[in-house]
């Protein structure tokens, strides 16, 4: 019996729970931040892919004619379910039962932007040659150090509602080209009555 794109969504979802709070528990440490952002960018792409893949699979395993909207829809729902869960479920997390993990997230969040703009400020420095580019480059690095200056991020958060909603806005354009690539994929090309009328 094939199972329905609701149950694939609800074992996605507790799946990525248990990686979320593996993370939590093992890694909360100097490199929460980093590792959350790897995890996200590495492993949950992989993990979605996969269940959208058994989802579509396993249905097109049953039927002899799959069309690329049932197709579509197998692999999209259970991401959409899955990934919604998630992020509300986080969002709460983060917001409402452990403040200091949401705290150290948005300050390592910071310190990486600093570091990264010090590196690259550094990197550009040693190329320049001219010292119109040397001024030019010192005064947007002037200007950009000013941004993620304390007073400037102080108060701010990026682990908002509205932060979240965006971070859900971006991760629904991967579901949706995953499930095209996987409609067109698995859909039968002809009916099974058209193969025995030939």
């Amino acid at each position: 019996m094939t199972k329905s794109p609701t149950t694939f969504g609800i074992i996605l979802f507790i799946a990525t729970m248990i990686v979320f709070f593996v993370v939590y528990v093992f890694f909360s440490g100097i490199n929460y931040f980093d590792i959350s952002l790897k995890v996200n960018a590495f492993l949950l792409p992989v993990l979605y892919a996969g269940t959208a893949f058994w989802s579509v699979k396993t249905h097109w395993n049953n039927n002899r004619y799959v069309t690329f909207k049932e197709a579509f829809s197998r692999a999209f729902y259970p991401m959409f379910i899955g990934g919604f869960l998630s992020v509300i479920t986080i969002f709460l997390f983060l917001n409402f039962v452990d403040m200091d993990a949401k705290k150290l997230l948005n300050y390592q969040y910071v310190e990486r932007q600093r570091t990264e703009l010090n590196a690259e400020y550094t990197s550009a420095k040693k190329v320049l040659k001219h010292q119109k580019d040397i001024d030019e480059l010192e005064q947007k690095y002037k200007e950009t150090l000013q941004r993620v200056s304390d007073e400037a991020v102080k108060g701010k958060d990026m682990l908002s509602a509205s932060h979240f909603a965006g971070y859900f806005a971006a991760i629904l354009i991967f579901y949706l080209i995953l499930s095209l690539f996987f409609g067109a994929f698995f859909r039968t090309k002809s009916k099974p009555e058209d193969e025995e009328a030939a």
